[in-house]
């Protein structure tokens, strides 16, 4: 049986990388490369999506790398150990704009996005098939899933809702602002990987093939629900990774930037906060909402159609401050769908890993649960680039010598109903997508 201390040093894992890291990347990358760093709109769209590609290739080589490692420390806690500081340095470099030129500064953020991709995987990947070598009872797993999910968001919740207030504190530049978050963020993702590491146990051993063999690999494209989950992942991240990165360009341009609501400035930062202690609670919730649906499967669609009909909703909602309470409801409604999902992909991972252990003999874990971290990159790397590639055709465009984006003339309205619609249309019609999926995905739990 897991103790207390072992489920929150687990879940400071996802407090690093998905409450810190992967949620700055997400919702702040684009917008501060484009509107503070200095690249084009093009080149951010290459950025996003040539990155991140380059590492969906480079995750099922780390699972099957990490299924292998044997060492003092386990199977895949030594991964977390030795890859905490790194993850936190060239994150912190990434948020860091160099006096360089033009040519310089794209150097500069493609070899350190690439780098923190590659160290991303290196860490996350075994953090995420930790989950299936802890423990064997499908009710702890849950468990160990929803401790991951509140602490991601948890420290969602913190990093997002202190950045417009960090920022005001530290003063001077966009730029120097950046930085100085950047190193201080970077610090605690480091510390917070190393906690979890050494808090962890692995309790289980993998069944591990004699050598290395490229049959796993054809093996997962035997695997029917692993094909259907891996496709469901990609959705979920391509819903989340529309709202996190378009989220900057609504308040740019279709709003104020900042609104003051009940004494709080509210930025796109601290606008998704309201949804990040949403996905907390509903995450801590998950488990018993999914023993009162019945299984994992009705659970997972309950949720997506909550997330279906409020992205639908907001979009008839007004381009208008005043209604910001009735944005920041529907935010709150739709990740109480997200909230509940979450976590349940990741036990549902541990399920595909048992099928495949049963069905094959050998235990393929880490490969099963990098196709997590795949899927999560992929979404958000077509995701990031499509914002910057629709905002393009819709009328936002860089002019040399300018600071950031300009809109061209007479394409105001354009603009405005593309990134309302980046928020909203567009995640509802992944969701359509999701909900599909998950009807055909063939386990029953």
């Amino acid at each position: 049986m897991a103790s207390l201390k072992e489920k929150i040093g687990y879940a400071l894992g996802d407090a690093a990388a998905g409450g810190i890291t992967w949620k700055v990347m997400s919702i702040a990358f684009p917008f501060f490369f484009t509107n503070i760093y200095g690249l084009t709109l093009a080149d951010t769209a290459a950025l996003m999506l040539i990155a991140r590609l380059f590492d969906v290739v480079t995750d099922p080589l780390m699972g099957s790398l990490a299924d292998r490692t044997q060492s003092r420390w386990g199977t895949y806690r030594p991964w977390l150990i030795f890859g905490a500081i790194p993850l936190g340095l060239i994150f912190a470099l990434l948020l860091y704009t160099p006096d360089l030129g033009p040519t310089g500064k794209r150097i500069w953020a493609y070899s350190l996005y690439l780098m923190m991709m590659v160290v991303y995987t290196a860490v996350n990947v075994p953090y995420g098939s930790l989950l299936g070598v802890m423990t064997d009872d499908d009710n702890e797993k849950n468990q160990f899933s929803s401790y991951r999910m509140v602490g991601a968001y948890a420290m969602g919740f913190v990093t997002l809702l202190s950045f417009p207030y960090l920022q005001k504190f530290i003063g001077g530049s966009d730029a120097h602002q950046y930085a100085v978050i950047g190193a201080s963020l970077g610090a605690l993702a480091a510390l917070m990987t190393l906690a979890c590491g050494f808090m962890t146990k692995e309790r289980l051993k993998p069944v591990r093939a004699e050598k290395f063999s490229l049959k796993p690999f054809a093996d997962l494209f035997k695997n029917k629900p692993w094909i259907y989950l891996t496709l469901v992942g990609i959705c979920t991240n391509f819903f989340n990774g529309f709202r996190y990165a378009a989220a900057a360009y609504m308040f740019t341009y279709c709003l104020p930037g900042e609104v003051t609501f009940m004494g709080l400035i509210v930025n796109y930062t601290v606008f998704m906060t309201f949804g990040e202690v949403t996905c907390m609670v509903a995450g801590a919730i998950s488990p018993r909402f999914t023993l009162w649906a019945g299984s994992k499967k009705k659970a997972f669609v309950y949720a997506g159609l909550i997330c279906l009909v409020t992205s639908v909703i907001f979009f008839f909602i007004p381009m208008d401050p005043s209604y910001m309470w009735m944005m920041i409801a529907f935010v709150v409604i739709t990740s109480i769908g997200i909230g509940i999902y979450s976590p349940l992909l990741w036990s549902m991972y541990a399920d595909v890993a048992d099928y495949a252990t049963e069905k094959n003999g050998t235990s393929s874990t880490g490969l099963i649960f990098s196709s997590g971290t795949m899927s999560q990159k992929f979404g958000s790397a077509i995701s990031g680039a499509l914002i910057t590639l629709f905002l393009g055709w819709a009328g936002l465009h860089t002019v040399e010598g300018a600071s950031e984006p300009v809109i061209s003339a007479g394409c105001e309205d354009s603009v405005r109903t593309m990134a309302w619609a980046l928020f909203s249309l567009i995640p509802a019609f992944v969701s359509v997508v999701m909900l599909f999926l998950i009807y055909k995905y063939p386990i029953k739990k």
